[in-house]
């Protein structure tokens, strides 16, 4: 977040940066498509519940586990190997994420610890608190170089006090530096990346920009793929202005993603109700 200098308001100073304009514009057009469609005034609750399968979904692939959809529907036991608990701890966290946003302005650090309850339950010693000094870190899909301890928590520091005070940036702003922070950081032993993921959302929806959030970004994320999801991360983690605009344009087209596919949901249960 250097890119913001000596502001008031850093994140809403990344919302100048060059494009950025343009993506918050085309995500708002998205989002209120997918809102404007006659399905979503009489079955918003069947577009919430798929978008969050397809989300959670979309989240564990990028962390190793691409599994179809319909294998993600159709099984009911996640606890047999990496990837289904992958799978399992992705969809935990999808369900957990609209309980906890009156928490998250107040407390994002305490949202952060529950996610981590959440989807690392089976490492008890390590749970809902942030990595400490030495202990690895295991997200094999990020390879940066990992920040000490201290900047870690230095850093959770600044981003839960810019949350707590609020500001005039956009969401998809606010998502987008919150995705990029967590990644970045890591601040966990394991789960970060579906975490940052979970994290984009809770402000996604919480912000008012998706509020019955069926504009799934994990949807998007995947779509785009993991080396350009990665290459983009690389550009935010830079501090550039160049590459965080670029991070913020990769995350406002995966909320972009997101909407068409709650848009073909929805003209699916059209046709199907015709």
């Amino acid at each position: 977040m250097s890119t913001a200098g000596a502001s008031a308001d850093p994140l809403a100073a990344l919302g100048a940066l060059p494009g950025v304009a343009d993506s918050v514009e085309s995500v708002r057009k998205a989002v209120d498509r997918v809102y404007g469609h006659r399905v979503m005034r009489r079955r918003s609750n069947a577009i919430t519940s798929e978008a969050a399968l397809r989300g959670a979904r979309g989240s564990a692939a990028l962390s190793g586990a691409d599994w179809a959809l319909e294998e993600v529907r159709r099984r009911t036991d996640f606890s047999g190997d990496d990837e289904a608990r992958t799978v399992g701890a992705a969809l935990r966290l999808t369900a957990e994420a609209g309980q906890l946003l009156s928490i998250w302005r107040q407390s994002p650090l305490r949202v952060l610890a529950r996610l981590h309850l959440v989807a690392a339950a089976d490492k008890a010693d390590q749970v809902g608190r942030p990595r400490k000094e030495g202990e690895p870190v295991d997200e094999p899909l990020v390879a940066l170089p990992l920040p000490s301890v201290t900047e870690t928590h230095g850093r959770l520091d600044g981003l839960a006090g810019l949350i707590i005070a609020g500001g005039s940036a956009p969401a998809l702003v606010t998502a987008a530096v919150v995705h990029g922070e967590l990644l970045a950081l890591r601040p966990f032993t394991s789960h970060n990346g579906l975490i940052a993921r979970t994290a984009e959302r809770i402000v996604l929806i919480g912000s008012g920009l998706d509020p019955k959030s069926v504009c799934a970004a994990e949807v998007g994320h995947a779509e785009l793929g993991r080396d350009a999801y990665l290459e983009a991360l690389d550009g935010y983690v830079s501090g550039t202005p160049e590459g965080v605009a670029a991070w913020i344009a990769h995350c406002g087209r995966a909320v972009e993603l997101g909407a068409r596919e709650s848009m073909a949901v929805c003209e699916a249960l059209q046709r199907g109700a015709a």
